[in-house]
């Protein structure tokens, strides 16, 4: 992986036609030193948010050696650049076939599950295995989240004492519970308020955990989202511990995936075309900006133009994507030079988390290269950049008022 010092070095020498995914492993290191250094606890990497092999040997290199991974793939991609790690199958359904390959191949022992089918099945295929960390997932409140994830996975309230009473009967080793706030969680309390509830589900079954997982959510910085400082979380995850029914031998996991790895890539896109306030580029929503074009995040763009800076005002763009699918489609609004035309280049930032990793080959496109850059991220939880993205305003438009016509007042009788 070549190194140049911005994305504009890279642009003159290589002129790229694929979109260029560019990549900041300093940032990741930075993120993996924060949070061993302020969560008490595990802190365990949601493989999903990007599953690129440069991330995981970051995390590695950085001391953060146990993930979460959701798949046979994610479990020999880290196998492969991480040797020796731990990991915890948190995928609450999982085939037969990856239970078994997960424990017997790679050494997996830690699983989860939310109903007692899910519990058989892991039993079955580790041949009753006695060594497992049996995690139950619970369905918790998930207010204040960008990105709600109820609905799919948990054990609701009135069935969790059930199902957490036959995992705790089920091992001889660890039994925990874990929750999932939501992602992109804007809202501290959201993780003390999860803890509560599971902790009067425990009460209610008779049993203590010996894990308590507060799964991810943790935020990152984008337009129009400046979540609380990273400090508050920890601060209502620790209150939250404090209050919950659990021995002092009780262990702290998370699983932070986005707050990892959001700041640590952007996006190189080329513009083919330009319609008016609309750009093509080479890269869209079946690429690296899934979220740019189904949650209508407006990611933070700048101009990339080998030659003199442009001084023109900036203005409002929306993007399409290369595929000839009209859903294909960035509203924005992404804020450019007026002047950005065919063959100029658009770097887009925050794509860390959730960018790269949902790339499709639809239409033959999909494609990325992987260049490392030196240059800060447009925005930083960490002090490696602004903690806000300023964005400019649409001008209000002129608003005419009419007068109202005058009616005689009627007179009283």
């Amino acid at each position: 992986m070549h190194t140049y010092h911005s994305p504009l070095d890279l642009v003159r020498e290589r002129s790229p036609e694929r979109p260029v995914a560019l990549v900041r492993p300093d940032a990741v290191a930075l993120a993996a030193r924060w949070f061993q250094s302020n969560f008490k606890g595990d802190v365990l990497y949601a493989v999903k948010a990007n599953p690129s092999p440069w991330v995981i040997k970051a995390l590695a290199e950085n001391g953060i050696t146990n993930f979460d991974v959701a798949s046979l793939p994610e479990i020999e991609l880290v196998a492969e650049h991480a040797p020796g790690a731990r990991m915890a199958f948190m995928h609450p359904v999982k085939s037969r076939a990856a239970i078994s390959a997960a424990y017997f191949d790679h050494g997996v022992r830690t699983f989860s599950f939310d109903t007692h089918e899910e519990l058989a099945k892991i039993l079955d295929a580790t041949g009753k295995a006695r060594d497992l960390n049996l995690m139950v997932r619970l369905a918790v409140q998930a207010d204040g989240s960008s990105y709600p994830l109820a609905g799919k996975f948990g054990v609701e309230a009135h069935d969790a004492p059930a199902l957490l009473l036959a995992a705790r009967r089920a091992t001889q080793d660890l039994m925990g519970v874990a929750f999932h706030v939501g992602s992109q969680c804007m809202r501290p309390t959201a993780y003390q308020a999860a803890m509560a509830q599971a902790s009067r589900a425990l009460v209610r079954a008779g049993v203590f955990a010996d894990v308590v997982d507060v799964g991810g959510g943790f935020p990152s910085v984008y337009p129009g989202m400046v979540p609380p400082a990273l400090t508050d979380y920890i601060d209502s995850i620790d209150r939250g511990f404090a209050e919950m029914m659990v021995h002092e031998t009780t262990e702290l996991w998370c699983e932070p995936g986005r707050a990892l790895v959001a700041e640590s890539s952007s996006v190189l896109a080329k513009v083919e075309l330009r319609k008016g306030d609309a750009l093509y580029l080479n890269d869209g929503s079946y690429g690296s900006l899934f979220d740019a074009t189904h949650s209508k995040w407006p990611f933070p763009v700048k101009l990339v133009r080998d030659g003199a800076p442009s001084v023109a005002a900036l203005k409002p763009f929306r993007f399409y994507g290369p595929t000839c699918d009209s859903i294909d489609h960035m509203p924005g609004p992404f804020w450019l030079p007026e002047d950005v035309g065919e063959g100029d280049y658009v770097e887009i930032g925050m794509l860390g988390a959730y960018g790269v990793a949902m790339t499709t080959r639809f239409n033959g496109y999909g494609d990325l290269d992987v260049a490392e850059v030196e240059d800060a991220p447009m925005a930083s939880t960490y002090g490696l950049a602004p903690r806000s993205i300023a964005t400019p305003r649409l001008e209000a438009a002129t608003v005419v008022k009419l007068s109202r016509a005058r009616s005689k007042k009627r007179r009283r009788r």
